[in-house]
Formats: structure tokens, sequence, C-alpha cells
């Protein structure tokens, strides 16, 4: 299979081998694509997650690393299927929501009944904070 571009920046040829006798658009949407796709989500887990941090020299440390970083990853990816799909973060990566929804600082007050954050008035993003506890929050 054969997939020819030229672009602005010039010709972008791509060329799919294999053994498999299908439909070779069939092929390249559904089989093709969706292996880089699955590569994109490892590198974001990676890159943005850390999941490359593997530095400590004991094996059991390197192991707790990746699977923090691991719970990290199935997080993010709940929050973006349950709480982002109408939002300006529904398609964003981990790091953006990482930086955007985890990276802030707030005061906590924590008391019986309820815990309490006290943002800063000049976090661009306390609204939509806001939005998405209130969609994982049941009740």
């Amino acid at each position: 299979m054969i997939k020819a571009e030229h672009t602005s920046k010039g010709q972008n040829p791509r060329f799919v081998v294999t053994t498999l006798s299908d439909d070779p658009q069939y092929l390249y949407d559904n089989v093709y694509f969706l292996r880089g796709e699955m590569e994109n989500r490892i590198k974001e887990q990676q890159l943005d997650l850390f999941a490359d941090r593997t530095s400590c020299h004991r094996w059991w440390a390197n192991q707790f690393r990746l699977l923090l970083s691991s719970a990290a990853y199935i997080l993010i990816s709940a929050i973006r299927r349950i709480a982002l799909p109408a939002t300006e973060l529904a398609q964003a990566q981990c790091d953006t929501i990482r930086l955007r929804l985890f990276k802030i600082g707030a005061v906590i007050i924590r008391n019986t009944r309820r815990i309490k954050f006290l943002f800063s008035t000049h976090y661009p993003y306390q609204d939509l904070f806001l939005y998405i506890v209130k969609k994982l929050c049941p009740g």
C-alpha cells in the first residue's frame, strides 16, 4: 500500500508493507493508524507523566515509579473521558491537563464536614476546575 501526499512543505510519501490480504484503505485506517495512535499514548505517558524515569539502581523503586505513572495516566484518561468532553480541554494531552488543572497553587482548608479550596483570584482555570469537580463528584 502507498499513500502519497504533496503539501506546502513538499512530498510526503508513505509506504506500508504488509502480508495481510485485506483492503489497503481498511488496513491503513483500522490497523496501521490505530497502532500509531497507541504509540502516541505510550509516548504521552513516558514524556508527560515521567514513565521513562527509572534511574534508581533498585528494581522495586523503578517498578513503583512506573506503577505511579501508570495510575496517573489512568486517572487523567478517566478525567478526560468523564469530565472534559464539553470543555476546552476535551482533546488536551496529559501534560496540558496536568499543568492547567493539577499543578496549581491553592490553600486547602479541611474540617469534619467539607474541604475548601482557596484559589488565587488570578488562576485562569478556576471555573473549569470547579466544573470538573462537580462532574466527578456524585450527587
